[in-house]
């Protein structure tokens, strides 16, 4: 985090107007670029993280397809030999209007303009236990938390005796049709029937992986071209995963999911990539 004696650093010129932008995401980093490039203005990039997330190919980290290091690139890579362009590592506190200043943990930040490129954040939609129990994949933070919690579900699994035990530790409940759930389902399952049944030899012959993928609406991918849906639906059959459509979700506990029709999923495993 930039440190309070830092104040000089971000003290008000006299020459051209300075845009601060909170949010080192594509349309922070797409607003930085545009601005720099016209000249007239010096802009101060304002992000919690000192790295651009690629957020398309997080399901790839979490289904451990790829490193994230492959996905997170410097801000400050993003913008080297740029004079009119500075990155500054803080968190967001507030702003205040009239002062034209944006308080953060460190120094304040005056600006002439401001944008606000935060990003989005997870709705639950009010279920009861989802926010408490199931993994999000907003961030590179949360796809590295669940690719880790995905492999140690898998050595918990070889060492249990229990077939009750193992079977929920080896299902995986996907919530959401939406492109994330698809793409994350469907290398899910490339993970599971491929690598992990090479490294975990002992679980052949006992409880076979399972994926479960649940949509509320009647269909997954809504809004794309009823071809491509139906694709996407048997691709995903094809490769062992099992789709619910009208099946929202009412609850979700540490050990099980339970559907608004009342049916019960034991499984250790919730990504939530709904909302």
């Amino acid at each position: 985090m930039i440190g309070r004696n830092d104040t000089d650093r971000f003290a008000r010129g006299a020459g051209r107007p300075r845009v601060v932008i909170v949010g080192g995401g594509f349309g922070g980093l797409w607003a930085a670029r545009r601005l720099a490039r016209s000249g007239r203005v010096d802009v101060v990039l304002v992000d919690r993280n000192n790295y651009h997330t690629f957020l398309p190919l997080l399901y790839q980290v979490a289904a451990a397809e790829i490193e994230p290091e492959q996905i997170a690139y410097p801000l400050r890579g993003v913008f080297r030999g740029q004079q009119r362009v500075s990155v500054a590592l803080a968190d967001v506190r507030g702003v205040d209007a009239d002062r034209r200043v944006l308080h953060t943990d460190g120094p304040d930040i005056p600006y002439d303009h401001l944008i606000f490129a935060p990003g989005s954040l997870t709705s639950f939609f009010g279920v009861p236990g989802a926010a408490e129990n199931a993994y999000t994949l907003k961030s590179l933070e949360d796809a590295v938390r669940l690719r880790n919690h995905i492999l140690a579900c898998f050595e918990r699994a070889s060492l249990t005796e229990d077939p009750a035990r193992r079977a929920a530790l080896l299902t995986f409940t996907v919530v959401g049709g939406g492109p994330t759930g698809v793409e994350f389902a469907g290398a899910l399952a490339e993970l599971v029937r491929t690598p992990l049944a090479r490294d975990f030899p002992e679980l052949a012959g006992k409880t076979p992986p399972r994926i479960v993928l649940l949509e509320a609406a009647d269909g997954l991918l809504i809004g794309f071209p009823e071809q491509l849906r139906a694709y996407a639906r048997d691709r995903l059959a094809l490769m062992g995963v099992e789709v619910r459509t009208r099946a929202g979700v009412a609850e979700v506990g540490p050990t099980d999911v339970r559907l608004g029709d009342g049916l019960r999923i034991a499984t250790c495993t919730v990504a939530w990539t709904a909302g």
